[in-house]
């Protein structure tokens, strides 16, 4: 079967493609033939580990000191079908279409994998009936990752929440779900992504390239800043009396600061691994058959061009998702 390798640190170019046996499932694992994967900004950042010290030490001591030893196959999410199953194997049967996420071992960027029925790590859930396999393999990592930011804002209804990084993966989802919870959305991005926040619900939108959110005068019950790149002080300072301020890639000054913060004033500070659960996953699946969210897809790639897509990613221009395409031949 094809597989793209991660075999050093560094470019895209370091991910080749090659050609391995295809893996046969265990006792309690299911054998997925895989239709679509994604480029996750995360996955780019563990390619070339830039990332902040105090998150790439440990993933460098994770995957390998030199090179990747531990993960030799990126990809998070996945959309596809089952085309075996281990003989303890309960909850799935041939032939069911799934979409999940891998869990720490990754390996989406391939024809097929195995995965447990059951992880502590990764989810697998079967996929909306409403969606295409493309679509499906955008929803778990950042769908997750929204989902349990925003249950840790308890956003009430009428709420005013603001989302940094409104137009990426997580972002896209997070507006979504604060609409579904009952806010008034304001999202938070480049130029070229605005109109599109509209297009999935934002109330309001602010072109940080043009406009400072925390110089407005406006104030917030929720900011969620998924990038991690606001002032500390000045979200604190727009946030409402008893705000919450969410935070998915925090730097070093907002773990410093956050913690004292939620000690002292009303205001608290969240940070932290988002944990991946099987009913969030199908939570989401039913939000999507039920037409109140979708996968924002900018555009797609073969597997076989997937340096070009990390490439794209790394540009920070992406809207939603990128997705790559695997295409199957009876050789495999």
């Amino acid at each position: 079967m094809k597989v793209i390798v991660w075999t050093k640190y560094g470019s895209p170019d370091v991910l080749q493609l090659k050609e391995i046996a295809k893996p046969s499932p265990k006792a309690n694992e299911v054998l997925i033939k895989i239709h679509a994967t994604t480029v996750t900004a995360g996955d780019c950042e563990t390619r070339n580990l830039k990332m902040p010290i105090l998150i790439g030490l440990p993933m460098r001591m994770y995957v390998g000191l030199r090179k990747p030893n531990r993960i030799t196959v990126l990809g998070q999410e996945l959309a596809g079908e089952i085309e075996a199953i281990g003989k303890d194997v309960k909850r799935f049967k041939t032939g069911d279409q799934v979409f999940g996420t891998t869990g720490l071992g990754f390996g989406a960027y391939a024809e097929y994998i195995c995965l447990p029925e059951e992880s502590t790590m990764g989810v697998l859930a079967t996929k909306p009936a409403n969606m295409t396999y493309d679509e499906a393999a955008a929803v778990p990592t950042g769908g997750l990752e929204a989902l349990h930011f925003i249950r840790k804002g308890n956003i009430q209804r009428g709420e005013k929440v603001l989302v940094i990084g409104a137009g990426g993966s997580i972002g896209t989802f997070a507006v979504q779900l604060a609409k579904y919870f009952g806010a008034e959305v304001t999202g938070v991005d480049s130029t070229g992504k605005l109109e599109m926040l509209h297009s999935i619900g934002a109330d309001d939108v602010i072109d940080y390239t043009h406009e400072d959110f925390t110089r407005n005068g406006e104030i917030y019950d929720v900011i969620f800043d998924v990038p991690g790149t606001s002032s500390f002080s000045g979200s604190i300072g727009s946030l409402k009396q008893y705000g919450r301020y969410l935070l998915a890639n925090p730097g070093l000054s907002h773990t410093l600061q956050g913690p004292w913060t939620s000690m002292r004033s009303g205001k608290k500070v969240f940070f932290g691994a988002a944990s991946q659960k099987t009913e969030d996953l199908i939570f989401l699946r039913d939000l999507t058959e039920a037409g109140q969210l979708k996968a924002v897809i900018d555009r797609s790639y073969p597997l076989e061009q997937i340096a070009e897509a990390h490439r794209y990613v790394e540009t920070g221009q992406k809207k939603g998702n990128v997705v790559i395409t695997v295409n199957h031949n009876t050789m495999t």
